[in-house]
């Protein structure tokens, strides 16, 4: 009977895992990619214009902190003159998609 919860319950995780994954990924798609590129480079019109990083540059990456990331999507960017680089997503997106969308911006490295 033990065997048979455990195994319940870490197919339970897996699969809350990739409805996780899932989640980011339609996020990113809709909120992000605009800016970002589907493939983290920033090359975008939009991304061109406010300057976002190349989150598929390994520098990039080891300068970014996961708190870091999930405050900016959370709170948004604003430049030195206080002008909005990025909005705030804190009321649209759950913590449980910050996490994963952390999670895919790693993924953009090489």
């Amino acid at each position: 009977m033990k065997k048979i919860i455990v195994l319940v319950a870490v197919f339970g995780f897996a699969a809350a895992w990739q409805g996780n994954a899932a989640e980011a990924k339609e996020v990113y798609a809709r909120d992000c990619v605009k800016c970002h590129g589907e493939d983290g480079k920033g090359q975008t019109k939009m991304g061109q214009k406010v300057g976002v990083k190349d989150f598929t540059d390994a520098k990039v990456q080891a300068d970014l902190k996961d708190e870091t990331m999930a405050k900016s999507i959370k709170e948004g960017l604003k430049d030195s003159d206080g002008k909005v680089k990025m909005k705030a997503y804190g009321e649209t997106v759950t913590d449980e998609e910050i996490k994963g969308l952390v999670k895919m911006v790693r993924a953009f490295k090489k």
